[in-house]
């Protein structure tokens, strides 16, 4: 059963509790009122060695939740923006309807966008990376109209916080998913700010930087943190733009040296 199945076709077993638990429970048709006690598993896999489906069903809500919030954070959900969405993350058509439903809820709901995030931020606590490919996720749906508005760069910067993430962290996930602001550059035209390093940084040091993103954001290593297989899209996006900037400040760095 794919992820959406088990969200959206009433699979109660995995109870994620909390608010995003409550919204599982508005669509799926079965209140979620009890909180799960969640154990920290080597890796994010249960003890057969499978990804932690609680950690998968969260993220994937999770997504959906801050998306539709932060869809209209700009002051209109653009039709681009919900196209964005439901490509990227491989919605099934026939799953369309309730994850529709589910984002029209999470529009709708009173609620702001901080429970949802402080709940994922303490889910994947020891688990970064993933929160970085949730932000990804949520940065590819903000640039889907060719441009990022500053309320929405602020809801990122936001939500980056409440995930722990420092303002240098911030503009280097910034620059590796792109998204000018309005009248701004891209800020993947600078391969430097993609790996998160000074202009100066000694090669050997590059490599490093590099060669620590590879092995942090691989999308087999993600998924078994809790990465849901319909999002890893994403993640070799991200895998792309990480080698592209390597290869640029290479060669970069060889045109520097003296003749």
């Amino acid at each position: 059963m794919s992820i959406w199945g088990k969200i959206l076709g009433g699979a109660a077993g995995f109870a994620v509790g909390g608010p995003l638990g409550a919204l599982i429970g508005a669509v799926a048709g079965h209140a979620v009122d009890e909180l799960r006690e969640l154990e920290s598993k080597p890796q994010g896999e249960d003890d057969q060695g499978r990804p932690d489906q609680t950690k998968t069903i969260a993220f994937t809500v999770g997504v959906i939740v801050l998306g539709a919030k932060m869809a209209k954070a700009d002051g209109a959900v653009h039709r681009k923006e919900v196209d964005a969405f439901k490509h990227v993350f491989q919605v099934p058509p026939e799953e369309l309807k309730n994850v529709g439903r589910l984002f029209d809820i999470a529009k709708k709901d009173s609620a702001g966008f901080e429970p949802y995030a402080t709940q994922l931020a303490g889910m994947f606590t020891d688990r970064k990376p993933v929160l970085e490919e949730l932000l990804g996720g949520l940065f590819h749906i903000a640039v889907a109209d060719g441009v990022i508005h500053a309320a929405e760069l602020q809801y990122l910067a936001s939500i980056a916080r409440i995930f722990g993430f420092s303002d240098a962290e911030f503009e280097r996930i910034r620059s590796i998913h792109g998204g000018a602001a309005a009248g701004g550059a891209d800020p993947m035209d600078d391969p430097y700010a993609v790996l998160g390093i000074a202009r100066d940084t000694p090669p050997d040091q590059v490599k490093a930087a590099y060669r620590r993103l590879v092995r942090e954001h691989h999308p087999d290593r993600l998924i078994a943190q809790g990465l849901p297989k319909e999002f890893v899209d994403i993640a070799q996006e991200k895998m792309a733009a990480i080698n592209a900037a390597y290869d640029r400040i290479e060669r970069d760095q060889k045109a520097r040296e003296p003749a």
